[in-house]
Order: C-alpha cells, then sequence, then structure tokens
C-alpha cells in the first residue's frame, strides 16, 4: 500500500514562510527607519 503525497502541505509551507518573510522585513525596516528618524532630530536639534 502506498500513500499519495498530498501537495498542500508543501504549498501552506509556502505561505507561511512567504508572509512570515515579509512580514518579518516590514518590522525590521519600520524600526530601522525609526531609529533613522530618532538620530536625524537630534542631530538637527544639536
Amino acid at each position: 500500500m502506498r500513500e499519495a503525497l498530498n501537495q498542500w502541505h508543501y504549498v501552506l509551507a509556502a505561505y507561511v514562510v512567504g508572509i512570515g518573510g515579509t512580514a518579518a522585513m516590514i518590522a525590521w525596516s519600520w524600526l530601522t527607519m525609526r531609529r533613522a528618524e530618532r538620530r536625524r532630530e537630534r542631530s538637527r536639534g544639536r
């Protein structure tokens, strides 16, 4: 008896990795942007 592989597990995993990676990149970019804005404001105040 042979069980066929279900490709939907791979499709779901690809979506999870893709969406998770995109969300992580957005969060990282947002934090970096906020840090740069704070540095800019500090340099303007001096």
